[in-house]
């Protein structure tokens, strides 16, 4: 039976009774919290910096971004695997860290409903950072997740909601940190609790210790991590990453068996567009336009690159064997002897990316292809039939499938 003496309001501090709360608990998360969520932000930036948002408007998702979208440095091609690494840590750290963020939030919700609001301006602070910051990491994380598995239900363009977002959130973060940070190391020196508003006074009977609880969030975090780094490798593991970022459809076996994210039906991609006797690449630059057929592409030097794919949403593949023209020699074509930047255009009529721009650097990469084969075989329509740009390092949705026409020149 309920205690008729127990508090009836979240904010007197008996309501709370878990002896798990306390000083010592809540600053063992809150500083796995303050690494994990560091590297989150900076694998964040370096993603945004991959798109080289300062390039082309179609690149960058965040228009009207202020000084919140300063351009990092344009994104390098070496090595081949740096935005499959990047983005591999983002996204399988964000998906790990879920079960520590929500013990964080659960040892804290008597702070949230304290009174009075503010006791003083440093107490002030520290309730308003914790609000935003308690918003902030639940709409990213939430976000992120979604984003991940491909199921767009939130309102507006993802990267536009969650750059904004992570900017919300990390400058809360950082103020909630060096608040709370000097505290935190304190109470993990001190393993005999000390009394504060996260001690109940009316404990109730414990039925795990603390360190005991830590374990379980531990060991959720850990069966996360297992069942989403799979997706960054080929094998076994990526058939045990059943929560992890999926891709779309399913690729088969043979040579075009890998990952894939969009299939040439969901692209709306006309098989007679592609045929042999309709597809022509149009070529445009300094000296004028050139239309090749595939035939002629073929006639040209072929060259080879193993390259992987690698997405926002986490998943990547293996490096792939690529064959194709290099990009560069396209550009000598119309003129161009340094390659400039480029400007690619699909045959897909509607999606965020069926326009990419590459920088100069990325088209004069000898890996840089117009690829018309993968291991050793001709493109699929999924994987961009009749022809695909794959560059190193540049994240997957640059690597424009279907292509139709490409524009060199300074952009």
């Amino acid at each position: 039976m309920r205690d008729p003496d127990a508090p009836r309001l979240p904010s007197s501090p008996g309501f709370w009774r878990s002896p798990l709360r306390g000083p010592w608990f809540t600053s063992v998360l809150g500083l796995v919290l303050l690494a994990g969520i560091t590297v989150l932000f900076v694998t964040g930036l370096l993603s945004y910096a991959a798109y080289n948002p300062g390039l082309s408007p179609v690149n960058d998702k965040t228009p009207d971004k202020g000084i919140l979208g300063f351009y990092l440095f344009p994104w390098p091609t070496n090595p081949h695997w740096l935005y499959r690494l990047d983005q591999g840590v983002h996204v399988t750290l964000g998906i790990t860290l879920i079960p520590v963020l929500l013990a964080k939030l659960w040892s804290v919700v008597p702070r949230l409903f304290a009174l009075p609001p503010a006791r003083s301006l440093t107490h002030a602070l520290e309730r308003i950072s914790l609000l935003l910051l308690v918003g902030g990491a639940l709409f990213e994380f939430v976000t992120g997740v979604l984003n991940v598995q491909l199921d767009y239900v939130f309102p507006g363009s993802f990267y536009r909601l969650h750059f904004y977002g992570a900017w919300v959130f990390f400058a809360a973060f950082v103020a909630h940190a060096l608040l709370k940070t000097p505290t935190a190391l304190r109470n993990l020196r001190h393993l005999r609790e000390e009394s504060n508003d996260l001690v109940s006074p009316r404990p109730a009977e414990p039925t795990v210790s603390r360190r005991g609880a830590l374990w379980f969030v531990g060991g959720g975090s850990l069966l996360l991590f297992a069942t989403t780094v799979g997706r960054s490798f080929d094998g076994p593991l990526r058939r045990a990453a059943l929560l992890a970022p999926h891709g779309g459809g399913d690729p088969g076996t043979g040579p075009n068996g890998f990952q894939i994210n969009k299939t040439a039906a969901y692209a709306g991609i006309d098989a007679a567009e592609t045929a042999e006797d309709a597809w022509r690449l149009v070529v445009t630059g300094r000296t004028g336009t050139v239309r090749l057929r595939r035939e002629e592409l073929l006639r040209l030097p072929l060259h080879s690159a193993a390259l992987p794919i690698a997405c926002v949403e986490g998943w990547s593949t293996s490096d792939q064997w690529w064959r194709g023209v290099r990009l560069r020699d396209l550009a000598a074509l119309v003129g161009y002897d340094d390659p400039p930047d480029l400007f690619v255009e699909s045959l897909q009529r509607s999606g965020a990316f069926r326009k990419a721009a590459l920088r100069a650097n990325q088209v004069a990469d000898p890996r840089s292809l117009l690829a018309l084969y993968v291991n050793g075989e001709e493109l699929s329509p999924d994987h961009g039939h009749p022809a695909r740009i794959i560059v190193p390092a540049a994240p997957g949705v640059l690597n424009t499938k279907w292509v139709a026409r490409m524009t060199f020149g300074d952009l």
